[in-house]
């Protein structure tokens, strides 16, 4: 008898990773005609990295900082090559020829493919899982808002479970390079909290495979794949060495690591630094995103707490009519409740959408965690509660509390909801193993009536309950609706309350009744095929289609064809003003910027054409934010001043002789008392810690004085408290980000403050008197400052961290490894699969095990 080819016995999956492009395409079908998504968040990072782009653009070479952002922070953790990171490369210049979006949930689906088929599933059911996986509403929303990074690392992580899984089930160095490769595209994802969510699951797999092996007399297997994890593991860390290394650094400089204030520095607002902080983020900045326990029916039921922030109504709305009858534009009314209405009534401050896991997918994963046998089913189960448990975050306070402070790391990150991404993986998981399972071990309809009924229960019935009952579950209310309709509406606000509440009680209902006929669909389905009724090959489409619509039709309430414009309108992020063309007419050196049109440390806008005092990024530095938070208010004027902040943006007035008439657009208005790059100051205050420093920043006089941490005592020397420099001058020659040159002309000895951020004085920026290296310091809490001997001076920084250099030569020797290691492995596998026949998937679990007993004597199909 022939046996099958290797073409042959691939075309299965072949075909089913084919269809999954096309499904992706269908969804993001605008990407053909030449459109894409404009994604806010992808924006923003574009507006930051501006400035070195231009720069490496004119030179040829990417500067090392930027001084677009805060004021100054290293370019490396907003735009950076890496010469050296050849896995991440190659495989995105493969990714790179798909149809963009398509391509971000193609990986998700791709990797999920790979892990289920590893796991033992069909083509038909692995597919399955992998549209289940992509489309899960949580990751579309996260797409449509640009959290591309996050939507890798979801896809890379499936990849990543597929390679632990078939290390410790003995074949080791297959696991072992499948987890290398996909590790290094996970660090090449660069969204570090997802990576750390989806360890904490591996962690438990290990956990609990591991008692199985042991238990099997099968320790030796389970030391054997973790060794040869742990080295493909250190391989792959080791392609990214560079920006683990450097991340590393970088993350104790933050916000995410210690802060030096305690509770005694309290600024106007009463917001004080935390006294109890080991470092990592302070607790309710870590936990305001917090998904609530019932909000996370949402998984079932998505409208269960009205959907997304804004919009999802129409005109047959409740909050359409009131807004009609009181004499509302009917179209300006339309566009208020598609766009605008506030329908998500839960506790987070804002959502795109909700966490939808899929009604029919639910239904299925129940029923699987009645028959999948073995350790598998134990860890699908314990990864996704893990999961929904971290994404509860405050409302958990018992249990992610004792984790944030005793988990290493854990405390860097924020927004724990993320985890619900990843909850939605072991739920597709569970849900296709559980219909394989009943495929492998032909059970039958007795077998299987108490699971279904049970599994019906927990989904059908509680939707159904929520859809009949659910009025009297829940308020429908948001504390401050109020407040926020009155600023439109005025008196008539609780008028539009009503009309909310009305309108969230009616989205609620017909969602839930939404999700009781497609489960009812799926069971049918799957009743007829334990029934015989229908034979496989009508079953899986079927049931396919089913889970597919489900989602599909929920997550194109959120990211659909209106969503996706122009390349050509997203490559033109932020369109200049007249007050950014005035302010762009000053070709002066290295002066600054605030944008008072937005929240100025919430936006990158400024950053796309000026160097701003603001921006965002989440990792930006510590004791600039803490600079921001508590001296800013209190002392404005000079701290502008001291940050060279020659210009101040600010909204257009309204007319109030014709209220009706749009505001005027923005001016740039010049501050005339600003330092400039660099001054000479008159009295220099040392005190004894950051408390007092903070204390005295609330109320310096910036142009004359400067106050210095007395741990740079040696770099003053014998500098005395006062001097005068009248007459002495210092100008900025040069400017480019991470290199900065002056020339200084002092008649005597003294103290130079420069507008520039103090980041790691005489390790990674360098400062040098006359071409010879020379010592600086921190000043005014957050500056460089530096003593300048008297006479004339070329004064110059460079930034030139040691670490890039080092993590260079760790990237190119560990790529080089692990693209060995992975030819190698498939290589010898090549070998033999040309000299072996074909073979089964290794089953998930012993063959022995027997999940479901019989409800009666009924004989198997």
């Amino acid at each position: 008898m022939n046996q099958p080819t290797l073409f042959q016995r691939l075309r299965p999956h072949l075909i089913a990773v084919l269809a999954l492009l096309v499904l992706a395409i269908i969804y993001f079908s605008p990407v053909l005609s030449g459109k894409t998504l404009s994604m806010g968040d992808v924006q923003q990072a574009s507006a930051s990295a501006r400035e070195i782009r231009e720069i490496t653009k004119e030179t040829g070479e990417k500067p090392l900082w930027t001084d677009a952002v805060f004021s100054g922070m290293p370019g490396y953790m907003i735009d950076y090559n890496y010469p050296y990171i050849l896995i991440y490369k190659a495989v995105m210049s493969v990714v790179n020829v798909l149809p963009n979006t398509a391509s971000i949930v193609f990986i998700v689906m791709l990797s999920m493919y790979i892990l289920l088929v590893v796991m033992g599933c069909n083509a038909w059911l692995s597919a399955l899982g992998a549209a289940a996986y992509g489309f899960g509403t949580f990751g579309i929303v996260s797409l449509e808002a640009g959290h591309v990074s996050k939507l890798f690392a979801m896809g890379y992580g499936a990849g990543m479970l597929a390679g632990v899984i078939l290390a410790l089930r003995g074949r080791y160095w297959v696991g072992a390079a499948l987890m290398g490769l996909f590790l290094s595209m996970e660090f090449g994802a660069n969204h570090i909290q997802i990576t750390y969510y989806l360890f904490m699951t591996i962690g438990l797999y290990v956990l609990i495979e591991g008692i199985a092996l042991i238990r099997a007399g099968k320790g030796r297997q389970l030391a054997l794949g973790l060794a040869t994890l742990a080295i493909a593991g250190g391989l792959a860390a080791g392609s990214f060495g560079k920006r683990l290394l450097i991340l590393n650094q970088y993350t104790k400089e933050t916000i995410r690591g210690q802060s030096e204030l305690t509770a005694k520095t309290t600024n106007p607002d009463g917001k004080t630094p935390s006294s109890e902080s080991k470092g990592g983020l302070d607790k309710d900045y870590a936990f305001l995103y917090s998904y609530g326990k019932a909000e996370t029916l949402t998984l079932l039921v998505p409208n269960v707490y009205g959907g997304g922030s804004a919009g999802g109504l129409t005109t047959d709305s409740e909050f359409y009519k009131a807004m009609t009858s009181r004499g509302v534009d009917p179209a300006s009314a339309k566009q208020m409740a598609e766009l605008g209405a506030p329908t998500y009534w839960g506790d987070q401050p804002i959502l795109g959408g909700p966490a939808y896991a899929g009604a029919a997918l639910l239904f299925l994963f129940a029923l699987g965690m009645f028959v999948i046998p073995g350790a598998i089913r134990w860890w699908l189960l314990s990864a996704a509660a893990l999961m929904i448990m971290l994404a509860w975050g405050k409302n958990l306070l018992f249990f992610n509390e004792l984790l944030f402070d005793n988990l290493p790391y854990l405390n860097k990150f924020r927004a724990m909801t993320m985890a619900l991404c990843l909850a939605q993986l072991f739920l597709a998981a569970g849900a296709v193993l559980g219909i394989q399972t009943i495929v492998n071990q032909k059970l039958t309809l007795a077998q299987l009536r108490q699971p279904l009924l049970i599994s019906l229960g927990l989904t059908a019935g509680v939707a159904l309950i929520l859809a009949v009952l659910g009025g009297t579950f829940f308020t429908f209310q948001k504390p401050n609706d109020v407040d926020m309709l009155s600023r439109y509406f005025g008196e008539a606000a609780k008028d539009f309350q009503a009309a909310l509440i009305s309108d969230r009680q009616s989205m609620l209902r017909s969602d839930a009744f939404r999700s009781v006929i497609l489960i009812l669909l799926a069971a049918g389905t799957l009743w007829l095929f334990l029934t015989n009724k229908i034979k496989a090959v009508v079953f899986y489409p079927i049931l396919s289609a089913i889970v597919i619509f489900d989602l599909f039709s929920v997550d194109k309430r959120f990211l659909n064809n209106a969503d996706f414009v122009p390349k050509a309108q997203v490559a033109t992020i932020f369109e200049p003003t007249s007050a950014d063309q005035q302010i762009l007419q000053d070709k002066s050196l290295g002066f600054r910027v605030m944008d008072q049109t937005e929240s100025f440390m919430e936006s990158n806008r400024a950053s796309y054409f000026h160097r701003s005092i603001g921006g965002y990024n989440t990792t930006r530095l510590r004791r600039y934010n803490e600079l921001m938070t508590f001296a800013l208010q209190p002392n404005f004027l000079n701290i502008l001043n001291m940050l060279n902040a020659k210009y101040v943006i600010r909204p257009g007035e309204s007319n109030p002789a014709n209220p009706q008439q749009a505001p005027a657009g923005p001016i740039a208005l010049p501050n005339p008392s600003v330092l400039g790059a660099a001054w000479f100051v008159k009295t220099v205050q040392q005190v004894n810690n950051a408390d007092e420093e903070m204390a005295v920043m609330q109320k310096l006089s910036t142009r004359d004085s400067a106050v210095v941490d007395k741990r740079f005592a040696h770099e003053l020397g014998n500098l005395p408290a006062t001097m005068d420099h009248t007459g002495s001058t210092i100008e900025l020659t040069s400017y480019r980000p991470d290199k900065l040159i002056y020339q200084a002309n002092a008649v005597r000895d003294g103290l130079v403050v420069f507008s520039e951020v103090y980041y790691r004085g005489h390790e990674d920026w360098q400062a040098f008197i006359d071409g010879k290296p020379a010592p600086h310091l921190r000043a005014n809490y957050a500056l460089r400052a530096m003593r300048v001997p008297a006479g004339k001076h070329t004064i110059e920084f460079r930034f030139e961290p040691p670490l890039a250099k080092t993590g260079d030569m760790i990237d190119l020797i560990c790529n080089v490894l692990l693209i060995g290691l992975i030819g190698f492995v498939a290589f010898k596998e090549g070998r033999t699969q040309r000299t072996e026949p074909a073979s089964a998937p290794e089953p998930t679990v012993p063959p022995t095990s027997e999940p479901v007993k019989p409800a009666s004597k009924a004989k198997t199909r």
